[in-house]
């Protein structure tokens, strides 16, 4: 390793990392909520299954910004990840690194498997 004193900041780290996906997971949750109906047809999806999804991003996020349930969430996100990602190359036939490709959601998978992996570190209310 070329910096091991570093090693001392894993967590802090984990937190910021689990404080960043939070952010992108709990204003995209936000959004499916605040209009379902607008919403739901810019994702081509119901406007139930919109609630559902803004509900699931928004507690997840929530779930990773306090270190609750911290590797549920983290799998529930990549599991929401891999169907954006599957609806973006098998029904609207985006490439990688198209406008709105798959780069940024693929991206959101790994780090949330990087929580999944570690627990997202010691700072939480519940470990």
């Amino acid at each position: 390793m070329l910096f091991p004193e570093l090693s001392r900041l894993t967590d802090v780290a984990l937190f910021l990392l689990r404080l960043m996906v939070a952010l992108v997971f709990g204003t995209s949750g936000w959004n499916h909520l605040k209009s379902p109906e607008e919403r739901s047809k810019s994702i081509g999806m119901s406007k139930g299954f919109t609630i559902f999804l803004g509900t699931a991003e928004l507690l997840a996020s929530l779930g990773l910004a306090f270190g609750v349930l911290t590797q549920v969430a983290a799998l529930g996100l990549i599991l929401i990840m891999l169907g954006a990602i599957q609806k973006k190359i098998f029904v609207w036939h985006l490439g990688f690194w198209a406008a709105n490709g798959w780069n940024y959601d693929l991206m959101l998978v790994v780090m949330n498997f990087v929580i999944l992996v570690t627990g997202g570190g010691r700072y939480a209310l519940f470990q």
